[in-house]
């Protein structure tokens, strides 16, 4: 989606510069422009926010379309948000590589962790108090809602 909100551009400015540390446990965060194959359909997308560990893995030469993403985010904005809790999840879980997927609310103080466990189930846990702390179970890493949403204006109450 072009013209991405004020929200939502802050959230992923947020997200990439909180996750630059990560590159000390050998992974590393992504903006939005970085291409993602998925398997199901042999389609692409673009989330707004990609972590890789190790080294990534590419669909072709070109180097322009990873294959190993361990955890992604998507900012969540109306005219999307139905599609990216629903139809693009199914098609993200046929990522094998893929252990978190994050949503994130432009417009509410909400993020839902999705994490597959050794079942191949994805567990939600939500956060929503400025002092959670969004703990990743796939990497030693822990981000605080109030981190991830610093500079937003005018959230709604959930």
């Amino acid at each position: 989606m072009l013209g991405d909100s004020y929200n939502h551009n802050v959230i992923a400015a947020n997200l990439l510069g909180l996750l630059f540390g990560l590159r000390k446990n050998g992974c590393q965060a992504f903006g939005s422009d970085l291409r993602l194959h998925i398997p199901l359909n042999s389609l692409y997308t673009y989330p707004d926010v990609t972590i890789i560990c190790g080294k990534p893995e590419f669909l072709d030469p070109q180097q322009d379309t990873i294959i190993n993403p361990l955890i992604f985010f998507k900012i969540l904005s109306p005219s999307t948000e139905k599609y990216d809790r629903g139809k693009k999840f199914m098609l993200y879980r046929s990522i094998s590589s893929l252990q978190e997927y994050i949503l994130i609310d432009s417009q509410y103080r909400l993020i839902e962790k999705y994490t597959r466990n050794s079942d191949n189930h994805w567990i939600l846990t939500d956060y929503k108090q400025p002092e959670d702390n969004v703990i990743f179970n796939s990497i030693p890493y822990k981000l605080t809602v109030e981190e991830i949403y610093s500079a937003t204006v005018d959230l709604q109450v959930v």
